[in-house]
């Protein structure tokens, strides 16, 4: 049995930590005695999750980053070690969502979306990986989603980026393997948070009026409990982690009924 990844002590990059999983990542992994480097584009947000890690012994460092910029990704970690020491950790979380068919959503929408979800975890990966081979125990944590599991319509961009970051993830975990450096995919199922709420949806879209209404009591998993799925996956050296007894149950449907679990579904639409 391999033995659990201890985190106190290690330095762990969080994007996206301006709010929602990324702010309660922050939270969840200052309790287990992890320093921190909290980016995003929302520095207001940064400074208010750094506001709520006051009461924990850790060090914590704010970073106004867009990692969809490459000259931004590239130098991250470089800044994280610099101002921590090391680098043991990189939680790409950051994410946005664009609801609406495919002929609805613009190019450059769903051009944006691929840019944020999928080309900056690739980017930042990329920028990273020599820092993390430096450490005896790393790991790579990509956040992907349910919709990396199953395909809705109405949600074609969002899929097509999350099924790419578990690809992406899982091939990358096989090519690390007996290396010093783990990956680790979370796939979270209906989570209560932004991302949700502030998707682009297309003014125009054909989709009906109260589908977004219907589909928001749905969205019981708070990115508290997310958070304590995903750092315990890292400790435990998982490879995927579902989060969320709904992510369980969809992505069984669609491994199990790939043809007929979207029929079904619709029914408790």
């Amino acid at each position: 049995m391999e033995k659990l990844r201890n985190l106190r002590g290690r330095v762990a990059l969080v994007t996206g930590a301006a709010g929602g999983i990324g702010r309660a990542l922050a939270i969840e992994l200052a309790e287990h005695g992890c320093h921190l480097a909290l980016a995003d584009r929302n520095v207001i947000g940064l400074h208010e999750t750094m506001a709520c890690l006051r009461d924990f012994d850790v060090k914590v460092s704010i970073h106004e980053a867009d990692v969809c910029v490459r000259s931004a990704a590239d130098q991250l970690p470089e800044q994280v070690a610099e101002l921590h020491g090391r680098m043991d950790l990189l939680f790409n979380n950051a994410g946005v969502a664009v609801g609406g068919y495919f002929e609805e959503v613009s190019a450059a929408d769903f051009d944006w979306l691929f840019e944020v979800n999928f080309g900056a975890v690739v980017r930042l990966t990329r920028a990273s990986l020599p820092r993390l081979r430096k450490s005896d125990d790393s790991c790579i944590v990509n956040t992907s989603s349910l919709l990396g599991l199953i395909s809705p319509s109405g949600q074609v961009a969002y899929n097509a980026s999350s099924f790419a970051i578990r690809g992406f993830s899982m091939a990358l975990a096989h090519e690390l393997a007996g290396s010093t450096v783990g990956v680790t995919v979370a796939q979270p199922g209906c989570l209560a948070n932004a991302i949700v709420r502030n998707a682009r949806i297309p003014v125009d879209s054909a989709r009906p009026s109260g589908q977004a209404v219907k589909a928001r009591q749905f969205l019981k998993l708070s990115p508290e409990s997310a958070a304590k799925y995903i750092v315990r996956a890292v400790t435990h050296r998982k490879k995927r982690v579902l989060v969320g007894s709904d992510a369980y149950v969809l992505g069984l449907l669609g491994r199990f009924l790939p043809a007929h679990y979207w029929g079904m579904l619709q029914r408790f639409a």
